[in-house]
């Protein structure tokens, strides 16, 4: 039971950071908010790695660094597609990414049940639905759902890598995740040259995302010790129904009901995937 309830703690943790942080990018812009994020995220995870003062308990931990590049890429395409489209509808396609630790389970010999093939099932048909808006009578695909369906592709790179590197030492491939997901972010920075300077109050609270988005790495990682990829993965990837309940209550947004429908049965499947 314990592997679950990290999971879901990642969920909650990341559902929480995966709502301001985009949130934030909207004015801010995406790139200086990940940079900053991670720095806080970085500084979290390094004082607590100091502190344990333990080096790490097998080579294994750099699985990390794959762990960080899909998922790098999959949070920054997030992120643009947050500016981009409705979180109601983003959010949800992006945790269609729990179909490929599901899918990783069992090529490498976990046999998933009814419940789980239905739960694929009526995701993927969810998304379609999600997808689809109509525009003065004409449907159309909805604002952010190509980079919402590239973050399901990051987000579900990052799920078994770091499962395999957690198992060896959560601490430390939570370290090197974030290592690599800072070089992988200064590299776009370094690229696109965007302005970087914060005020006080937003440099905080984007640190602040960058600690709990670590912690939810830290939690999943912590999680695959004694947990199957496929179940920790998915559990971990509830965070949208987070993300969704909290752009409901906090932006109030409206989309149309086809889409609404979709939403719904995406998130009823990644929770039927669970099962």
């Amino acid at each position: 039971m314990t592997p679950l309830l990290l999971a879901l703690g990642a969920s909650l943790a990341w559902g929480l950071a995966d709502f301001v942080g985009p949130l934030l990018s909207r004015t801010l812009g995406a790139l200086r908010v990940l940079l900053w994020a991670q720095v806080g995220g970085l500084a979290a995870i390094a004082i607590a790695v100091g502190i344990r003062g333990e080096g790490p308990r097998g080579w294994s931990v750099l699985f990390a660094v794959a762990a960080a590049i899909g998922g790098t890429l999959g949070l920054y395409a997030y992120y643009r597609g947050m500016q981009l489209g409705a979180m109601s509808v983003v959010a949800p396609i992006a945790g269609v990414s729990a179909v490929v630790p599901v899918i990783f389970g069992i090529a490498t010999g976990d046999s998933p049940s009814v419940t789980q093939i239905v739960g694929m099932g009526a995701a993927l048909l969810g998304v379609a639905l999600a997808s689809i808006e109509h525009h003065e009578g004409a449907p159309r695909v909805a604002a952010g759902v190509g980079l919402a369906l590239l973050a399901a592709v990051g987000f579900g790179i990052y799920f078994p890598w770091m499962h395999a590197a957690g198992k060896v030492d959560f601490w430390w491939a939570s370290l090197v995740f974030r290592s690599t997901a800072l070089l992988v972010i200064v590299g776009a920075v370094a690229a696109k040259r965007p302005q970087l300077r914060l005020g006080p109050r937003d440099l905080t609270i984007v640190l602040l995302v960058g600690i709990g988005d670590t912690l939810g790495n830290v939690l999943f990682a912590a999680s695959s010790g004694k947990g199957l990829v496929s179940l920790t993965s998915v559990l971990a990837s509830l965070y949208p129904i987070v993300t969704v309940m909290l752009a409901a209550a906090v932006l109030h947004e409206r989309i149309a009901r086809m889409q609404r429908a979709g939403v719904l049965l995406t998130l009823t499947g990644v929770i039927l995937i669970s099962v």
